[in-house]
Formats: structure tokens, sequence, C-alpha cells
């Protein structure tokens, strides 16, 4: 399953799914007496990852439920609706409902507070004239109900016209409510204008589109599975040995050290500024060995430091830093050494084979033991580079203009993604995590990962337009079995989870599974070793 890894792990965005807001999400239209929030309903996280128009019913059509209007009541709210194309694939909808409509929309909210309110000198449900009515409701609140009614039964029609297009979620009426206030009358027509993403078009760059593609592999053989196998023995023999307390002298290399790290900002001036959540550990636990995470010249900046000691330095984040909201800052750095530790390591012979790898009887098995699993895992690696390979080469001969509402979507679930696995690997605090979910955080990251984001999304409607035009297929045993892998990881891990949800998300992943197989299988691939 190395393969669906891969997959699974670089082309985690979803593919857009097409959907119109229904009557129930509409009923926001009407909830406030103060404001309309220009966004019909709240965004939602889409299980799905590969757009295709015909293998899954997300391209789907206007539901019952989204246009739960009776046809005579259709008749007696017409509307018009002009279409104009926009940048970033969508269209602005310019909706024009009729003075009727409108008179009648004005007659039924008139009735609904004549029923409601407790006007003194009349008796409930007795006929209230309009003047007084007016003049106890407010003219601004009986306007304001007039026009959210106008709003919630037109709307669902007008999107008709763009059904099997819109993309789920993305509807917007740009209309300023003042401006629609101002200029409504019940005896004029009543206008308004909606803005909608759809699915965008693929244009691709070569006249063979994905066919016959030349793909070159580059595989960095800095560190070769000998390489790595080495590194790993010498892991497991320090992870048989003991740790000493260090009483005599400051830290150095092959020691552990645990710390408390605070960290700021340096301003223009040099002078500290705000504090860095993100940077700052208490009880950081450091191998002196294992330290390739590290901001670089951190490590050297506190080797001698002796236990109880505490010192200070500035160093400056690089601008390839993981962390976008911290590339290129410059930061003060205080550290305590709490405690500090050298290994005891036992002596290496064939006593101690079977503690390093269970099963061998000397040092000769382990290694070759060890290699052998290094050579697996470097296989795969080169599987995956391939993978990496030929989706760089899809992003690089499409074009498309990616909707704002798809580009936000898949930005945030992967910067989703990336904050789950910070958490995973405890490399952040519950104070940290907050500060990395602000909304600040989140646009930086959109704005630094713009071309990343942008390269992703076109791969993945590259991929679903690939896997639909060569009829690519998959066996309901795989999916079955792949469902229930995911499922038991979910109950493993005690986590809750949605099963039609994880069954789509395996179906797209088999999905991009069968277009990577079939893409090496047809393209010219190859390996530049460097």
């Amino acid at each position: 399953m190395a393969l669906l890894v891969g997959v699974a792990t670089y082309l985690r965005p979803r593919r857009p799914k097409t959907d119109f807001p229904s009557s129930s999400a509409l009923k926001n239209l009407c909830s406030s007496q103060s404001h309309l929030s220009p966004y019909l309903p709240s965004r939602r996280l889409l299980p799905c990852l590969f757009y295709s128009s015909s293998r899954h019913p997300r391209l789907v059509t206007v539901s019952a439920a989204a246009i739960s209007v009776e046809k005579t009541e259709k008749d007696r709210f017409p509307v018009t609706v002009t279409e104009t194309k926009q940048p970033r694939s969508s269209v602005r909808l310019c909706i024009e409902v009729p003075p009727n409509s409108c008179k009648e929309s004005y007659n039924k909210v008139l009735r609904e507070f004549s029923n409601q309110a407790k006007v003194p000198g009349f008796r409930p449900g007795k006929k209230i004239p309009e003047n007084i009515l007016i003049n106890y409701v407010g003219l601004h609140n009986i306007q304001q109900a007039v026009i959210e009614a106008i709003l919630k039964k037109t709307l669902p029609q007008a999107m008709i016209s763009v059904e099997g297009r819109a993309l789920k979620d993305s509807v917007r009426i740009v209309t300023k409510f003042a401006e629609m206030y101002d200029s409504f009358s019940p005896e004029d027509y009543f206008r308004y204008d909606v803005l909608v993403d759809v699915v965008p078009e693929i244009k691709w760059l070569a006249e063979a589109k994905y066919k016959n593609l030349k793909i070159i592999v580059q595989i960095d053989k800095t560190i070769t599975a000998e390489i790595a196998s080495e590194i790993e023995f010498k892991r497991r023999h320090k992870a048989q040995g003991s740790l000493r307390i260090v009483t005599d002298r400051g830290l150095q290399m092959g020691d552990l050290v645990v710390l408390d790290i605070l960290a700021a900002r340096i301003e223009g001036d040099l002078s500290i500024g705000e504090k860095i959540p993100s940077a700052e550990r208490k009880g950081f636990h450091l191998d002196t060995e294992e330290s390739d995470n590290l901001l670089p010249g951190f490590l050297n900046s506190i080797l001698g430091i002796r236990q109880g000691e505490t010192k200070s330095f500035s160093l400056q984040f690089p601008e390839s830093w993981e962390q976008v909201n911290l590339c290129g800052v410059q930061a003060q750095f205080t550290v305590e050494c709490k405690e500090l530790f050298y290994r005891d390591l036992p002596k290496l012979d064939d006593s101690l084979a079977e503690k390093l790898f269970p099963g061998c009887s000397s040092l000769s098995q382990v290694r070759e033991s060890i290699l052998q699993r290094c050579r697996e895992v470097e296989q795969t690696a080169i599987e995956q580079a391939t993978d990496n390979a030929i989706l760089e080469q899809l992003s690089k001969i499409v074009e498309v203009d990616i909707p704002q509402s798809l580009f936000e979507e898949q930005g945030r679930q992967l910067y989703g993604a990336r904050l789950l696995q910070l958490q995973a690997g405890r490399k952040v605090n519950e104070q940290q995590l907050s500060s990395l979910s602000s909304e600040k955080a989140v646009n930086e990251y959109l704005e630094n990962q713009k071309e990343n984001i942008t390269s992703i999304i076109k791969q993945m409607l590259a991929v679903g337009e690939i896997f639909q035009c060569e009829n690519l297929e998959y066996s309901t045993d795989e999916l079955v079995k792949e469902v229930e892998n995911s499922v038991e990881e979910f109950k493993r891990h005690n986590q809750e989870y949605d099963e039609a949800n994880v069954r789509q998300q395996v179906q797209d992943v088999l999905e991009g599974a069968k277009v990577l197989e079939w893409l090496r299988e047809n393209s010219d691939i190859q390996y530049v070793f460097r």
C-alpha cells in the first residue's frame, strides 16, 4: 500500500463539490433584525478529493429541499436572472423580482405582524390599519422583514440557472443590505446581485494532454539505504544504554539535555518585542545527535551550557521555516539548562544482537536485517518521488482559473492538516496551537503558500479528469478492504468518524492511485541520481 500512502499524503486536498443552499440554510436570511450576512451558508469542509462529473453524485441537481416552492407559489414569485461571467471561475447573477411579487411579500409580512403584534386598542386577530401597524412596529423593521422574505423565496429559484455547476457553499449576496433597503419599494422592481463560484474548466497546454509525458525524477543519494541502516544501528545501540547525570562539564555532542526555552521577537530598532509562544518550551528534551529539526544555529549556541546555567542569544528563522508566520523573523532566545545527561553504552558484541533486533543471534545478522528494511524504505521513497514528479508535471501542463472559494477551502485544509501533524507529534502545546489557529495565522499561510496551494489544486483537478477520461476503475474488494482498514485505524486511536465520509475519502484515494499507476505505465520516466 506504499502507493496509496503516497497519494493520501500528497493529494489530501478535496475535489470541488457542487451543491445549492437548502431552504433551512436560507433561514439565516431572516434571523437578524440588524444586518444580513453576505455569505450563506457558512463554508464547510468537503469530504471529497477529485472532481468527476459522471462517476459520483457530487455534481448534484437542485434537490426538492433546495427549491421547495409549489408551482402556484413559483407563479406568484417569478424571477428574471441575467448571468455574467466573472474572473476566477465565478458568475454574477443579476436577479430581478417584479413589483407584484414585492407587493405580495409586503402584504404577507404585514399580515404576520398584525397577527403577532399586541397593539393597544386592538383585540388579538382584529385587522389593524396599515398606518397604525407601521407606526407601532416601525417601517424599518417591516421593510427589512419584507426584503429578507423576498430573498428567501427568490434565491433558490435563481440558483436553478447554475444547476450542476455551482460549487458547494460558494454563494454570496454581493449587493449590500443597505442598498437593498434604500431602493426597496413594494410598488417597484426589486434587484440584487449574487456571486457564485462554478466548477473550473481545465485547459491542457500540450496537444497530447497528459499522454506520453516525459518525467525526470531526481533521487537524492546523500543518504542511501546503507547510510540509513548504519544510523539506525547506532540508534538501537544508544537505546540499550543508560543515562548518567553530567556533573563536571557542560553540554557536548552525544549528550541529552532538558531545557526551558523562552523566545521573543527582535524589533527593527533592536529592542525586544512580543513573545513567540510557538517557539517556547518547558522541559524540552533534546538529543544532541538527533537535532535535524532544530532552528539552524540553536545547538551550537547552547554547547557548553551547564546544569542550572542560562544562556541568551539571537537567531534568525530561515525564510523556508515551516511556520510561515516566523519566516525571516529575528528572535532573542533565553535558554536554561534544567538537566544534563550522558549515555553509558553497553559493549557491542553478539550477546547484544537479540536486544538490537529480535530474532538475530549476531551483530552481522542485525546489520543485514536493518539494511533490508532500509532498502524497502528507500524503494518506497523512490516510488513516492516518482509520484510527486508526475504530479508536479501535471500542474505545469494545465491552466485552471481557480475559484477563490476553492482556493481558500483547500488552503485551510492543508493548514489544518499541518496543525494536526504538529499536534500529533507533540511539537506544540495548547497555547501554541491556539495561536497558530488564529485567522491571522491562517491568512498568512494562504498568502505565503499561494503558489503551492494553486499547484496542488491543479494536480487534483487534472487527476480527476484523467480518471474519468481513461475510464479507470477499482474493484469493490479494494474499496471494502481499505474502508475496513481506515475504520480500524479510527477505532484504534479512539477517534470519532463518519463512515460515509471515510468511504468517500477511500474512493478518492483509490482513484488517485489508479491514475498514478496509469501515468507511470504510460509515461517516459527517467531517474537522475544526485
